[in-house]
């Protein structure tokens, strides 16, 4: 890792290396749920400052200093809280990457990782399985504002599909697996290793997984995307994002791009995410068996036409998922047959599941993604894309599963 003084002057453009290792870190030989409680801050590190037993919150968004030639690290908010940076250093040695960059949302990561990275004329490969806002960044913001264009591979499951659309100019392969909403399992190995023939890094968007369910650097990606705001956080109380990966690319964002947008996480979202994420390894072992059973029930249920869940053996990358995955996760998705009309008389029916634009909260929650979040899509994109006028998402929480399968056979009853 790299000294203060460092990393205050680390202001020079990334430039991947597909060799790259990065070094050991204090946390490498620490199981999961140990990193999730200690990573970046021990109650020992404070006696001296501030005899902590939780995490310190730092408000302030300058840092004073003494002398005129030292200047700390951080100086202004900008650039990084102490809060912040406690966060970062643990969410860095959850996703096993070197270092992390945070922001004030998920989408804004994605914003500030492609705005450093990419220039007028470069590309981006991906594929039509991305979050919506995602989507909007990829389809029109970037290419007709920045001049910096997107490629949607052909087939996202054929290696060769991904390798057809790098060319030159590519500057990063991007994949959010399982993808929201349609749960689409790409394979991370085989993508990466195709990225890597081309000297081009692989981000491998966490979200809808997360580090308790799935490690992408494990399996080859650079890059980790993350929505905070989601699971990590786990109650929809926070809003924020990160970019985990080589800490030359993190310094790139911070300085390059960060400290000149603005849009930071806040230090009070950043102490309350640490807090959360002391139970997220328990979280998601709950969100995983909830999950499963309300999959179960729906793919059994005679009024549901197809469930999206990578747990179900019916699912089409269910051998995959079982490999790279470790559970199928707290989100999935359902289609019922009538469109429109039959998802707004489901959704309308729920007396306990509650409709919200997020997922990955402690309470179920739905969503209709082709009037919310996938709606600047072509219908044909929306087609090719597996979302159908009756797809329902569904962020499975904490309840009781028993009481969350009744509320949606009572409201599949509606039909």
């Amino acid at each position: 890792m790299h000294t203060d003084d460092e990393l205050f002057f680390m202001r020079k453009p990334w430039v991947f290396d597909p060799n790259y290792k990065r070094p050991a870190r204090p946390n490498d030989g620490q199981g999961f749920e140990t990193k999730a409680l200690h990573a970046g801050f021990r109650p020992s590190d404070s006696l001296e400052r501030f005899r902590a037993f939780v995490p310190p919150l730092v408000p302030s968004m300058t840092y004073p200093y003494e002398h005129f030639d030292k200047i700390p690290y951080p100086v202004y908010g900008r650039t990084k809280t102490p809060t912040a940076d406690l966060l970062e250093q643990r969410l860095a040695a959850l996703e096993g990457g070197e270092a992390a960059v945070t922001a004030g949302s998920g989408s804004q990561a994605l914003f500030n990782l492609i705005f450093t990275i990419a220039r007028p004329g470069d590309n981006i490969v991906t594929t039509l399985n991305i979050f919506g806002e995602g989507y909007k960044q990829a389809a029109s913001i970037f290419p007709e504002r920045c001049g910096i264009h997107f490629r949607f591979v052909d087939d996202p499951a054929d290696p060769q599909s991904w390798d057809k659309e790098i060319d030159s100019r590519t500057r990063l392969v991007w994949v959010e697996t399982p993808s929201n909403p349609t749960l689409f399992v790409t394979d991370i190995k085989a993508i990466a290793d195709v990225a890597h023939a081309h000297n081009v890094p692989l981000m491998v968007d966490n979200t809808t997984a997360t580090a308790a369910v799935q490690k992408p650097m494990e399996l080859g990606a650079d890059i980790i995307l993350l929505s905070i705001t989601k699971f990590l956080a786990g109650n929809a109380t926070v809003l924020g994002g990160a970019i985990v990966g080589p800490e030359a690319l993190t310094e790139d964002i911070r300085w390059n791009t960060t400290e000149f947008v603005g849009a930071i996480m806040q230090p009070f979202d950043s102490w309350l995410t640490l807090q959360y994420l002391e139970t997220l390894p328990l979280r998601m072992e709950k969100h995983n068996s909830n999950t499963q059973k309300v999959a179960e029930f729906l793919a059994a249920h005679p009024k549901v036409k197809r469930v999206n869940y990578p747990g179900l053996k019916t699912h089409p990358q269910y051998e995959l998922a079982s490999r790279q995955m470790n559970g199928g996760g707290g989100m999935m998705s359902f289609v019922v047959p009538g469109g429109i009309d039959s998802a707004r008389t489901v959704m309308n029916a729920f007396e306990l599941v509650i409709h919200a634009v997020t997922f990955g909260t402690s309470r179920t929650i739905c969503m209709h993604p082709r009037t919310i979040t996938h709606e600047h899509m072509t219908q044909p994109e929306r087609d090719k894309a597996g979302i159908d006028d009756g797809l329902i998402r569904l962020s499975v929480g904490l309840e009781n599963p028993n009481d969350i399968i009744a509320d949606l056979d009572k409201a599949l009853s509606k039909l």
